[in-house]
Order: structure tokens, then C-alpha cells, then sequence
């Protein structure tokens, strides 16, 4: 591993065991890079953390023979990710339907067309992070909730969504299904939106929507209509 770029030719002719070794290793140090990613890739991959990694729409690329991946994790921690885009998305979409759980929060350029993209050919999806993906809009949220039978985890938190796509969201047929719904920071979103989570999703237990300016005290009321006792395992809002 300290002298990766040395040996890179060598890899990809390793066995899978060996690969995931290096994979994980290779994620959690940030080495891995457009340039170095289809070596190291392999026809089995199920879990692809690439958080801490600096790569672009290029390497997403090579995920079309990874058939079998399950996770990818695209996530940025502090900064916006300005070089994933929804062209790099559609092409993840295409190739690796069994996706289950895709975290892409702050990748900024990720528009509704790379999570129609998702929702359309991922139906297996359970969890999907869009948080600080400033352009997505009630589109992504109508997608989801038509075609993610499965969803048990969305977090859509800092985006433009309103109402009528969290409306559309819970009333799709993951309904019964969802568990936890991310909503903080979305300026768009009134207290229609947090009763149509508790009326249409009886299995919610993570209910976060802080820092909504439109949300009024009404929404409490309603948590304390609708929600049971020791039903909710964590819910933030903002008293403005």
C-alpha cells in the first residue's frame, strides 16, 4: 500500500479476497482515484465506500461491470463534492440494479435526473442520502415514492423539496416501509408536509425537520395526536 502507484499494473490480476482487502484499505486512506479505480475494481464488489476519496464522474465510469454492488457511498463530509455530477449517477443506474443503500450527500451537482435515474433502475433501493444536494426538487421525491417499493431511509435534507413531494413521497407504496425521513433546512416545507409523514408512514421512527422556518408549532400538536408512546426514537425541529 505505501507504494501503490508502483505495483498498480499488478493488481488487477489478484484474486476478489485480496481486492476487498485492498479496497477497504486503500477507501479508508483516500487513495483511490479515477486513475487507479478500474485496477483495483472487480466483478463482485457489493460495498464501495469512496467518501473519503477524490474522484469524479470518471470513476464512476468503471462501476459498469460491478453488476453486483449493493452500497456506494459517495458521501462528503465537510466540503461540497462539485465533481460527481447526475451523468455519473445514470451511469452507476445503469449497470448496478441491485443497488440497495446510495449515499450522496453534498454532492452538489447531483440533479433530479441522476435520482430518476436511480429510482427508475435501483428498485431494490432501502436507503438513499441526498442532503446538501442543492438542486433536487420534488421530481426526486415523486420518483422515489412511485418506484422504491423498498425505501426505508431517505434523507432529502437542504434540498428544494415542498410539500407536494414529501405528499408524493409518502404516498407511494414505501409507505409502510419508511423509517427514517431526513427533512432539516428545507425552507420550502410546512407543517402539511410533517403531518403527511405521521398520517401515511406507521413505521417512522427518525423524524427530523430542524430548521424549517414554515413549520409551526402545529407540527408538535400533531407528533402529539399521532405519534404513540416510545414510538419515535429521535425527532428535532426548530422553535422559531
Amino acid at each position: 500500500m505505501k507504494n501503490i502507484s508502483r505495483y498498480i499494473t499488478d493488481i488487477k490480476p489478484l484474486p476478489p479476497n485480496i481486492k476487498d482487502r485492498l479496497i477497504k484499505i486503500m477507501s479508508m486512506q483516500g487513495q483511490i482515484t479515477d486513475s487507479n479505480i478500474s485496477e483495483i475494481l472487480h466483478p463482485e464488489v457489493q460495498t464501495l465506500d469512496l467518501q473519503s476519496c477524490d474522484i469524479s464522474d470518471t470513476a464512476l465510469l468503471h462501476l459498469c461491470n460491478c453488476r453486483k454492488l449493493k452500497k456506494l457511498n459517495l458521501n462528503s463530509s465537510k466540503e461540497d463534492r462539485i465533481t460527481i455530477t447526475s451523468e455519473g449517477i445514470k451511469a452507476v443506474a445503469s449497470s448496478c440494479l441491485y443497488l440497495h443503500e446510495a449515499f450522496l450527500k453534498r454532492c452538489c451537482n447531483v440533479t433530479d435526473e441522476g435520482v430518476l435515474a436511480l429510482a427508475l433502475n435501483c428498485r431494490l433501493l432501502k436507503v438513499i442520502d441526498l442532503g446538501g444536494c442543492l438542486a433536487i426538487t420534488d421530481v426526486s421525491l415523486h420518483a422515489l415514492g412511485e418506484n422504491c417499493l423498498f425505501l426505508q431511509c431517505v434523507d432529502f435534507s437542504a434540498t428544494q423539496v415542498s410539500d407536494n413531494g414529501v405528499i408524493a413521497l409518502v404516498s407511494g407504496p414505501c409507505s409502510k416501509k419508511l423509517e427514517q425521513i431526513h427533512m432539516g433546512h428545507c425552507v420550502n416545507l410546512t407543517d402539511e408536509a410533517v403531518e403527511a409523514v405521521l398520517t401515511c408512514c406507521p413505521q417512522i421512527c427518525i423524524l427530523l425537520f430542524h430548521g424549517c422556518p414554515l413549520i409551526t408549532d402545529h407540527s408538535r400538536e400533531v407528533l402529539e395526536q399521532l405519534v404513540g408512546p416510545n414510538k419515535l426514537k429521535q425527532v428535532t425541529w426548530t422553535v422559531y
